[in-house]
Formats: structure tokens, C-alpha cells, sequence
């Protein structure tokens, strides 16, 4: 299944809705959808998973260096929408759920900024 990534420019944020399968031949395009939004100097970005199947460590790894990117000098943050059950358990067992902030959806992920 390709994957599919919009991103939406809100006046405080920025949401990008991924949809398909995050693996290591498709986590490059996320890392370049999210790295033009730091580029261009925003750093509250939230991740809309609810389309999302499977998250692969290559995208766990973008997730993380994109979190660490914004959070630097603590300008941002990142934070996660609509996690399926099946991808969460997975960022739980890596203990990964402790370094985002999780929310059901993405209008209260947007709303938290």
C-alpha cells in the first residue's frame, strides 16, 4: 500500500496526516514532508496517525529526530493523533509513549497548542 502524506499549515500549526504503511522505503517521504516544515521555521507539528497501519522503526526513527529537531532550544513539540491500538502498543512496548504527547484525534492534538 503506497503512502500518502498531506500536510495542512494552521495559523499556530502545522498537521500532517499520513495514511499507508511508515516502512523503511516510504519513511524518507515523511522525514522530507516534516523536515520543510522545520525548514521553514515551524516547530509545533502534529502527526495524524489515524490512517496509519504500521510504523516500522525507520519511522519511529524520523518521528524521534523530527521531536528532537523542534524541541531543541525548546522552540516546538511534536504530538501524535489517532494512533491505531496496533501502532500504539508498539510505541508502548518500545517505551516510546512517555517522549509524545498521544492524543484520540487531531482536532484536540491541534487544539493543545
Amino acid at each position: 500500500m503506497p503512502i500518502k502524506i498531506s500536510t495542512k499549515e494552521y495559523k499556530r500549526v502545522d498537521l500532517v496526516s499520513v495514511s499507508g504503511r511508515v516502512d523503511s522505503s516510504t519513511a524518507p517521504q515523511l522525514e522530507k514532508a516534516l523536515q520543510k516544515i522545520i525548514d521553514g521555521g515551524r516547530y509545533r507539528i502534529v502527526v495524524d496517525l489515524s490512517e496509519t497501519d504500521f510504523v516500522s522503526s525507520a519511522g519511529v526513527r524520523v518521528l524521534l529526530a523530527a521531536l528532537k529537531q523542534v524541541r531543541r532550544f525548546n522552540r516546538g513539540d511534536l504530538r501524535l493523533a489517532g494512533m491505531s491500538t496496533k501502532v500504539k502498543k508498539a510505541f508502548d512496548l518500545a517505551g516510546l509513549l512517555a517522549l509524545f504527547q498521544v492524543f484520540e484525534n487531531s482536532v484536540d492534538a491541534v487544539g493543545s497548542f
